[in-house]
């Protein structure tokens, strides 16, 4: 009877679900942000013209920091880590900064400042997370619709392929046809089947997709068999970090953005997940991003950030436990340590994926429209703070290159629309509402 009465007291979030559930939920989390994971890499490995063998290394360590990173924002230590369903990767707002920083100084340089700006998130982590009264639930409700928007661009792209949108093969029919099938798989196994395979309907998409993918000739393994079976990640396999003052400061600018994107973030999980974010474990995800951000710098890799591509795959699965995120965290440190089993994720066709992402991200919006519905929009300027948001939010997804003319250190902010709504709907919020108490319930 005792046991029963605990187990009931167990929240969500900190369940313990069996091993195969744990490692299916977190294979599916894993599918859904790899393309975005080992994106950034890439792009600086071309922009800096490093060899195949570098680039390789390159996404390996990623990969790996990418797990360790999960690990200690869901399990959490000391006064480090949020502990709920946040899966960590490299953010976009360093690539241009780490490219530009590259270019003048080299790859040392760029570590130096990773392995800084990393100390200085995790330092400042305790004072910036007393802004957390600067989020009521208009602002969180916005910025949850706002990240789900600004994602689904990139289920458009994966939906076409993946390539240049001036590709004559970009939205073809044959990945649109994909695509469709996906998605269809995943509506199916959603509606139709119930509990545990109700949960993993993406995770089946995609392996259908992928299947089906492979019998029309779509799926190319050949990458598979090239690929080592074991690999170790060198700390400074590129040399001894260089610690370059002006290359340290703009990485430190980088991190400011990264901490509004997170705050964010966290907040939105905690909300779908139903644990409110206070103050203290804000700090604590923060410290956590700072932490992941150092060890990259030393492991090879980049600055981290929470992957909002995966909220929404909580608010389709609706599993809130952080053990599954986890799972995902061991799964990518597998990846990074054995070359042969990231290959075969790899193979997953970019149109399969986008079929999957137009549910998840989708989800994401509902969830945001879904807070929203909770707030009160009379006789106060809430309406006006979303629309203005949201709106802003969208110019760089309408014209990418819309701020085209501004110095480097603005559009490190201005071009994420995330970061840029957000601190829209808080600077709005401020000027419309006024500053007021904080209403997120502190955690222990």
């Amino acid at each position: 009877m005792n046991d029963n009465v605990k187990d009931r007291d167990i929240h969500p979030v900190d369940e313990m679900l069996p091993v195969t559930q744990l490692f299916a939920y977190g294979l599916q989390h894993v599918l859904a942000m790899y393309a975005g994971a080992v994106a950034v890499p890439i792009i600086v490995a071309q922009a800096m013209h490093l060899s195949p063998e570098e680039l390789i290394r390159l996404i390996n360590a990623d990969l790996f920091t990418c797990g360790i990173a999960t690990l200690i924002q869901t399990i959490g230590f000391w006064k480090v880590g949020a502990k709920i369903p946040m899966i960590q990767g490299v953010t976009f707002a360093s690539v241009t900064p780490m490219i530009l920083i590259g270019v003048e100084h080299g790859m040392t340089a760029i570590y130096g400042a990773i392995i800084a700006a990393g100390l200085f998130t995790f330092l400042i982590a305790p004072y910036f997370s007393r802004l957390i009264r600067l989020f009521p639930p208009v602002v969180t409700g916005t910025i949850i619709t706002i990240i789900g928007i600004t994602l689904l661009p990139v289920s458009v792209r994966w939906i076409g392929g993946g390539g240049n949108p001036n590709s004559p093969d970009f939205a073809s029919p044959m990945h649109l046809m994909l695509a469709f099938i996906t998605l269809c798989i995943v509506i199916i196994v959603y509606r139709y089947c119930k509990g545990f395979l109700s949960n993993i309907a993406v995770l089946i998409g995609l392996i259908g997709g992928t299947v089906i993918a492979m019998l029309l000739g779509q799926a190319n393994f050949s990458e598979v068999g090239r690929a080592n079976w074991f690999d170790i990640v060198t700390p400074l396999a590129f040399g001894v970090p260089v610690f370059d003052i002006g290359s340290i400061i703009s990485m430190c600018i980088v991190m400011l953005v990264v901490m509004v994107e997170t705050t964010g973030d966290c907040i939105a999980i905690g909300e779908i997940v139903g644990r409110p974010i206070g103050r203290k474990n804000l700090a604590k995800c923060l410290r956590a991003d700072g932490l992941s951000t150092l060890l990259g710098g030393i492991l090879n890799s980049f600055p981290y950030t929470a992957f909002a591509q995966n909220v929404g795959l909580v608010a389709v699965t609706r599993v809130k436990s952080r053990f599954v995120v986890a799972a995902s965290g061991i799964i990518l440190v597998a990846l990074g340590l054995f070359p042969k089993m990231a290959a075969i994720v790899a193979c997953i066709p970019n149109s399969v994926l986008g079929g999957a992402g137009l549910a998840m991200f989708g989800m994401i919006i509902a969830s945001g429209i879904r807070a929203l519905s909770k707030v009160n929009f009379e006789g106060n300027y809430n309406l006006m703070l979303v629309a203005i948001s949201i709106g802003i939010s969208m110019i760089t997804l309408t014209v990418p290159n819309f701020y085209h003319n501004f110095p480097g250190w603005a559009k490190i902010v201005l071009h994420s629309g995330i970061t840029l709504g957000s601190l829209t709907a808080v600077i709005l919020n401020l000027i419309l509402n006024g500053f007021g108490e904080e209403y997120h319930v502190e955690e222990d």
